[in-house]
C-alpha cells in the first residue's frame, strides 16, 4: 500500500480551486486524501491500479502538492458534539411529522448571502424513486438541485464542483453508510459547519440520536411531506425568504 500522505497548502489549492493545470486524477486524488484520509480501501481510491496510485502520490509529493504525514498527524478524533440537554425524545421527534432540527447547530449561523435560486443542494440517495422525488420537492422549492446516486458519485460532485450549500444524505448506499460520510465530513474543518441533512427511512430513536451526535443539522424520516422537506432545509440554513 501506498505510504500515508497529506495535503500540503498548495495541494489543497489546487484541488479547491480545480487548477487546470493540475491534472484531474491528481486533482481527485488530492480530493480523496483530504476526505478519506489515507484510507486507501475506501472504493473511490480502488479506481487506480496500486502501482500506478503509488508512481502518481511520489510524483505529486515531488511537486509539493502532497507531504509525508507524521504519525500523530493520521489520527483525526471527531470533533466535540455538543450533548444537547433539552433533546426532544425521539417518539415525540416523529409525532411532530417525522422531523427533527438540531437546534444548537443552528446558534450563531448566518443565512446564505445569495438568492434561493443559487443555493446548491446536493441530494444523495441511490434509489431512482427517491431520488426523483427528492430532486422534485427541492426544485418545486426554488433550490438548485445536484444529485449523486452513491458515495463515490458525491466525491466525484465534491471534486468537480465542489461542496454543496446543504447535502441531503441517505443513510443506505450501495457503496457507504451515510453515517460514516458525516463522520468523515465533520473531522474536517472545511466541512464542519457544511449543512447536512440526513433523509432517510430509519426512524428509530438509536439512529436517530447516531445521526445527531455525529453532527448531523437536521434527521427527516421517509415518507415525507414536500412542505415539511422545504421547512427543514430553510430552518437548517436560516434562509426564509425566496
Amino acid at each position: 500500500m501506498p505510504p500515508s500522505y497529506r495535503l500540503t497548502g498548495a495541494g489543497r489549492l489546487a484541488w479547491e480551486s480545480q487548477d487546470a493545470a493540475v491534472p484531474a486524477d491528481y486533482r481527485l486524488i488530492l480530493w480523496l486524501l483530504d476526505f478519506h484520509g489515507n484510507d486507501y480501501a475506501a472504493s473511490a481510491f480502488r479506481r487506480f491500479p496500486e502501482q500506478l496510485l503509488i508512481e502518481w502520490l511520489g510524483e505529486m509529493e515531488e511537486l509539493g502538492l502532497i507531504e509525508r504525514a507524521p504519525d500523530e498527524a493520521l489520527r483525526l478524533p471527531l470533533p466535540d458534539i455538543e450533548v444537547l440537554e433539552d433533546e426532544v425524545p425521539a417518539q415525540e421527534m416523529l409525532a411532530r411529522g417525522g422531523a427533527y432540527i438540531a437546534e444548537h447547530r443552528l446558534r450563531g449561523r448566518r443565512p446564505p448571502g445569495k438568492p434561493r435560486s443559487r443555493i446548491v443542494v446536493l441530494i444523495v440517495e441511490d434509489d431512482p424513486d427517491q431520488l426523483a422525488l427528492a430532486d422534485l420537492r427541492v426544485s418545486m422549492a426554488g433550490y438548485s438541485v445536484r444529485v449523486a446516486a452513491s458515495a463515490e458519485a458525491l466525491t466525484r460532485s465534491f471534486s468537480s464542483d465542489g461542496p454543496p450549500d446543504l447535502l441531503l444524505l441517505d443513510i443506505h448506499l450501495p457503496d457507504g453508510d451515510g453515517f460514516d460520510i458525516l463522520w468523515k465530513l465533520r473531522r474536517h474543518r472545511r466541512y464542519a459547519e457544511l449543512p447536512v441533512i440526513l433523509l432517510t427511512a430509519r426512524a428509530d430513536a438509536e439512529d436517530i440520536g447516531k445521526g445527531l451526535r455525529l453532527g448531523a443539522d437536521g434527521y427527516v424520516t421517509k415518507p415525507y411531506s414536500k412542505n415539511l422537506l422545504a421547512g427543514v432545509i430553510e430552518k437548517v440554513l436560516k434562509h426564509v425568504h425566496a
